[in-house]
């Protein structure tokens, strides 16, 4: 996949189109951003390689509350995600997208039912427009770019802020003890074949969840609330310490065009205009 390629979105009702050509076979399932989905993952994407329709091995598989069905089964004019609140089946295509979606369905069960129930029911309180709104538009960006991290003060804060070099080089050593779950299914697809400028957007979480308990903990702070506000922040993710050869290279985070500076709005005249990241 070239850089610059990314999400296909083709309109406010349709779902995201792939973004690779490539298929199951060409996992790396001993990336680190696949850690935890491998022992699940492997031997669905083995069946699947061997001949078995991709909607049947995953629905096999029973790891997940809902079904795989072909994409044939989505109607004519319903919205995708409509489509899955009212059935409980997700329409599945061959290849790596939709792959990955499942296995977070099944890594994370409440917070992908979650998402759904929010973008159904925008979608039932709005229809479907051209805009898809800012709670349907912020749960299609975590859905398909979200990694979350838990981590320290000093870390997060320095992400925020964009000073990549205090955060991946200076403070290094504290990634030991920061955690990260990979959860966007589209990010994980550009991962299969890693280019530097890949960037997730992360989801903090606090240092009191413990992983046991994560998803129940995610599904309760996906309130339409909190993602209409888009507390994200972007984090080009070969940067992470451990999880690339070349950044072990300080030289590796002087690259301005991927690790660039926060940049500021100019302040409006309005007495409420807010700083906000570009």
């Amino acid at each position: 996949m070239a850089p610059g390629e990314g999400l296909n979105l083709k309109g406010p009702g349709r779902r995201c189109e792939p973004t690779s050509a490539l298929g199951l076979a060409h996992i790396d399932w001993t990336a680190p951003w696949l850690a935890q989905w491998r022992a699940v993952g492997e031997p669905i994407a083995q069946r699947v390689e061997a001949g078995c329709p991709q909607p049947q091995a995953l629905t096999e598989a029973g790891q997940s509350p809902v079904d795989f069905v072909p994409q044939a089964d989505l109607p004519d004019g319903q919205a995708y995600e409509d489509f899955i609140f009212a059935k409980g089946q997700v329409p599945t295509r061959e290849g790596l997208h939709d792959f990955f979606n499942a296995l977070c369905w099944m890594h994370f069960p409440l917070a992908k039912k979650r998402l759904n129930q929010l973008q159904a029911s925008e979608i039932a309180r709005a229809g479907v427009g051209q805009v898809r709104g800012p709670v349907r538009d912020a749960a299609t960006v975590f859905d398909e770019n979200a990694l979350l991290i838990q981590t320290s003060d000093a870390v997060w804060d320095a992400l925020r802020a964009h000073r990549w070099r205090e955060a991946l080089l200076d403070r290094r050593n504290q990634w030991a003890d920061t955690r990260l779950w990979t959860f966007g299914h589209a990010a994980l697809e550009k991962l299969v074949q890693p280019y530097k400028s890949i960037t997730v957007h992360l989801w903090r979480v606090p240092q009191v969840v413990d992983a046991c308990a994560l998803d129940a903990w995610l599904a309760q702070d996906l309130t339409p609330h909190k993602l209409a506000s888009k507390p994200f922040s972007p984090l080009p993710v070969l940067g992470v310490p451990g999880w690339w050869q070349a950044n072990e290279d300080p030289g590796f985070y002087d690259d301005v065009d991927v690790f660039r500076l926060r940049r500021i709005r100019q302040q409006t005249e309005k007495p409420y205009g807010v700083q906000e990241i570009v």
